[in-house]
């Protein structure tokens, strides 16, 4: 009897298949099957299989019961397999539910849920920057990025070398003139069930050895012909999921014991859980992999490291064991190679072996030689390796090695420098010899090269370095003998413009673009003024200056330092002299360091203008009409006041600062000193009479109060609520709407307070704060020691 632990999934699926085929075997009503009792599937019409179908869904019949019956009416396999087929293209055209059915497909490979994960895993160190300065045993990075898991790639196709065990799945899928698919699970005692068949056994087969088993036990069944020639049925035999192993590491990994992974699972996979070998004390390179207490394959990581190559990263079995052994030798290797670092090395590998693990010399490095520093059984000792030693030198443990650094020295190099066409670098060979034979490699002098000198920098013997001055023009001349270079010799080569100033001239003044010119020959002041952008609106054209430097010497001194030329130029740019000293003003022609000065004509002047705000019938801005307008001008070209305008608090503002001035009597005596001149950006503010009193500063109350005309200035100081303990009466003043202040005056026993105006600011000043003061503890201590002193000195006195 069947029990429901070992019924595959095929056989659940297909429970209401099996019931509508019992019923169909069973119900001697049906016309068809009274007929004939083995009637088969496709002789049958799509109403009468639905009618099946939906009888199955309401049988209360076994999956044993069903079974039996199909089987003793002379239904096989082939049959039930053909009934699920018609069953499901119905279902598919007429809509059925998904839910009301239940059909066998392939799921996707996925891994067991028992896996191992690894340890270090969460969190992962992976781009954190690493700040110590110890050297790293090479391939130790390897096992520490977390984007390198080696986990196995499930969506491969099936290895047919793969080893079946128990909770592997394994799908069959017949195609042809039968047709079915079966989803069997191998059970732990290593075989699989398929619906009327014997268990097959499966177990350590490989799985194309359990296909061949599976074909032909399904062919004994009822599949005639199945996989074999010209029967025109197939079989394919697929792995869908997979089963887990346990393997053991031991020995020199960062975290040994035994690992969950799935049966498509690596070595190098395994290994990854573990962390990989211990750097400090595992070997990199003797990895054995032990199977059935046999050492089946050895490790060498250098091998997919350096190649990438993945011979050794076999598939593993059940119960293997992985065993890291201790490192024999290793060795560094620093200095100007690629990847310096330290290696372990077998038996039998040279120095040149060492060398390509760390990617070779460097392209800086000194590979004349190579120094060695090695352990002895006292001390150490010194060894230097030439280059011909490398492919037989035997590294030995605890050796470090160094690769030096080539130096900043050339062997055969010149330089050339300054007024030639190719400065630059060059090697000292035969046909480059000499100073004419490099000149020549430069291609030549420039056109400015001062010839007269050149110099030679060269290097003596002690490193010590030497000037060597020569006349190149005559050199090249061969007037004199021409000069037999050295390695690390320099040649400068002066030009005519590094042996005087930089030479400019300016021109300044009322032109568009005032500024600092670098000199050319053959440059006119029409010339510059055009460079310069062209005249200005404002500009004098007739009147030029060009000042001059005094540049030829003489036995006395001039009452004179400069020369001046005067020119007129009109807006065509055409020039003509204003004196004697400039007649030759056509060919006049600029000289370095000439200043130009362009003047401004002087009636010419910008607009300037002044702001009139507040109570006058036009306010706004007004140009400045004269250079001799005032106050009184500007508030009548504004239309005159308002009625509510208050004189006594106008005020007037230039550049940004309040002036003081009281314009009461501007209006009606134009002579006053109150009517000031007006400048450029000025601002007139006529503000309407306020009612206001503002009292600030060492009052009890500070506030703002309404004026009234019987009020003096004590009386705003009682509405403020009087003086503060520390309020300075002496100095208290008032600020008038119009900017000017007033203050306090006393006199011996008398006193007199500034009036107060509407608008006005009535300020308190503070009594600034005594830092100095005595606190009592200070005073009690001084008054302690007066007594002391004074004890004694009479006690001296009587004595």
């Amino acid at each position: 009897m069947l029990t429901t632990d070992k019924l595959s999934r095929f056989t659940r699926c297909i429970k209401p298949f099996y019931i509508g085929l019992v019923l169909l075997a069973l119900t001697s009503t049906h016309q068809v099957f009274a007929q004939a009792p083995r009637q088969r599937v496709d002789q049958l019409s799509d109403e009468d299989v639905m009618n099946f179908y939906k009888r199955g869904q309401s049988s209360g019949l076994t999956e044993a019961q069903i079974e039996q019956a199909a089987m003793s009416q002379g239904y096989t396999l082939d049959d039930i397999a053909k009934m699920r087929k018609r069953i499901n293209d119905l279902r598919t055209r007429q809509t059925i539910p998904q839910s009301q059915t239940q059909t066998s497909g392939y799921r996707g490979r996925t891994l067991p849920d028992d896996i191992s994960r690894r340890i270090d895993s969460l969190p992962t160190t992976e781009g954190r920057r690493d700040t110590t300065k110890k050297l790293k045993v090479f391939g130790a990075s390897l096992f520490e990025n977390a984007n390198l898991s080696f986990e196995p790639n499930l969506r491969i196709a099936t290895p047919r070398s793969y080893i079946v065990g128990p909770d592997d799945e394994i799908r069959v899928d017949i195609a042809g003139a039968s047709t079915g698919d079966f989803d069997l699970k191998v059970t732990p005692d290593g075989t699989v069930k398929v619906p009327n068949l014997p268990p097959i056994f499966v177990a350590g087969l490989t799985v194309e050895q359990a296909e061949q088993r599976i074909i032909t036990r399904l062919r004994q069944g009822g599949y005639q012909g199945l996989g074999q020639p010209g029967s025109g049925t197939t079989a394919n035999v697929t792995l869908t999921n997979i089963r887990s192993i346990r393997v053991t590491l031991v020995g020199e990994v960062v975290h040994p014991g035994t690992y969950t992974i799935s049966s498509l699972g690596t070595a190098f996979n395994a290994l990854y859980l573990a962390g990989g070998p211990n750097p400090e004390t595992g070997s990199f390179r003797k990895i054995n992999i032990i199977r059935g207490n046999r050492v089946i394959r050895t490790i060498d990581l250098y091998d997919f490291i350096l190649r990438a190559d993945q011979r050794d990263n076999i598939r593993l079995q059940d119960q293997d064991v992985i065993r890291v052994a201790d490192y024999e030798t290793r060795v560094e290797l620093t200095g100007e190679v690629r990847r310096p670092a330290i290696f372990e090395m077998l038996p039998g590998e040279t120095l040149k072996n060492l060398l390509s693990y760390a990617g070779g010399f460097g392209d800086d490095a000194y590979r004349a030689s190579i120094t060695l520093r090695r352990n002895t059984s006292r001390e150490r000792r010194i060894v230097t390796i030439t280059e011909d030693q490398l492919a037989n030198f035997m590294p030995q443990r605890g050796d470090k090695y160094f690769v030096g650094k080539i130096l900043e020295r050339y062997e055969n190099r010149v330089q050339i420098a300054g007024a030639v066409m190719r400065p630059g670098d060059y090697a000292l060979e035969p046909g480059l010899e000499t100073v004419k034979q490099l000149v020549e490699r430069a291609e030549g002098l420039r056109k400015d090269a001062f010839t007269n000198r050149a110099t030679i920098l060269r290097e003596r013997a002690d490193m010590d370095r030497e000037n060597l001055s020569f006349d190149l023009g005559k050199l090249l001349r061969g007037e004199i003998s021409d000069i037999t270079l050295q390695r690390q010799d320099s040649l400068t080569v002066l030009s005519i413009r590094d042996l005087r100033e930089e030479y400019y001239v300016i021109v300044e003044g009322a032109v568009n673009k005032p500024d600092t010119i670098p000199f050319v020959n053959n440059l006119s002041v029409a010339d510059l003024i055009a460079q310069a952008g062209g005249f200005q609106e404002g500009a004098k054209p007739s009147l030029i200056e060009v000042s001059r430097r005094i540049r030829q010497d003489s036995s006395g001194i001039r009452p004179t330092v400069l020369d001046i030329y005067r020119f007129a130029i009109d807006r065509n740019l055409q020039i003509s002299p204003l004196d004697s000293s400039s007649r030759n003003s056509a060919g006049f022609q600029l000289q370095p360091f000439d200043i130009v000065y362009v003047r401004t004509s002087a009636n010419y002047e910008a607009q300037r203008q002044v702001n009139v705000s507040g109570e006058v019938m036009q306010p706004g801005n007004y140009a400045i009409f004269s250079r001799e307008e005032r106050i009184s001008d500007i508030i009548k070209r504004a239309g005159g006041l308002k009625p509510e305008a208050y004189l006594a608090g106008a005020r007037i503002l230039r550049k940004g600062e309040v002036i003081g001035n009281d314009l009461r009597n501007v209006l009606t005596d134009p002579g006053a000193e109150e009517n000031l001149l007006l400048q450029d950006g000025d601002t007139l503010v006529i503000a309407r009479r306020s009612e206001i009193v503002s009292i600030q500063g060492g009052v009890l109350n500070p506030s703002a109060v309404s004026f009234k005309s019987d009020y003096k200035f004590g009386d705003y100081i009682s509405e403020a609520g009087g003086y503060t303990d520390n309020a300075r009466k002496s100095k208290a003043y008032v600020i008038y709407p119009n900017g000017r202040k007033d203050r306090t005056h006393k006199f011996l026993f008398f006193t007199s307070r500034p009036e107060v105006e509407p608008g006005s600011t009535v300020v308190v000043p503070f009594k600034p704060l005594d830092n100095n003061k005595l606190t009592p503890a200070e005073r009690i201590g001084i008054f302690s020691l007066l007594a002391t002193v004074s004890i004694a000195l009479i006690n001296v006195l009587v004595r």
